[in-house]
């Protein structure tokens, strides 16, 4: 067996991309027997802890504005979001989580711990993972 084959021999950088795939590939498969996708998860989530506007959403979410527009067209066809006049503006719309869309959302949270092996310091893991994300070199 070659060393291409044992990760364990891998340099850090190459195990997380690699992980980082297989993880998004088995989120991915879990998710589509829930009738959702990643992109909605993202949605459902930054709804739930109030961000309203789309545009705030696609910024939020790292996507263009016609990107998170479609997500957010199919959550609502999909009755887990909806969009509602803005009362101080009445040419914005602000989206809202439904009922159903809690009840999506907690059931995707829960089908996420199903997908990772349990983790010895699962913290520690989390805050290096952060830190990742959030290094500006």
């Amino acid at each position: 067996m070659q060393a291409e084959d044992h990760p364990e021999t891998w340099p850090m950088g190459r195990l997380l991309g690699a992980a980082s795939r297989a993880v998004e590939r088995r989120w991915a498969r879990r998710l589509e027997t829930q009738g959702l996708t990643h992109a909605g998860v993202i949605v459902l989530h930054l709804v739930s802890i109030g961000v309203t506007s789309q545009t705030e959403l696609a910024r939020h979410a790292h996507v263009e504005v016609q990107t998170m527009s479609r997500t957010v067209d199919r959550l609502e066809r999909d009755g887990l979001v909806r969009r509602d006049k803005d009362a101080a503006d009445r040419r914005r719309h602000i989206v809202a989580i439904t009922d159903a869309g809690r009840t999506a959302y907690a059931r995707s949270y829960e089908l996420e711990r199903t997908l990772l092996p349990r983790l010895e310091n699962e913290d520690a893991v989390r805050a290096a993972l952060v830190r990742i994300l959030t290094d500006r070199e």
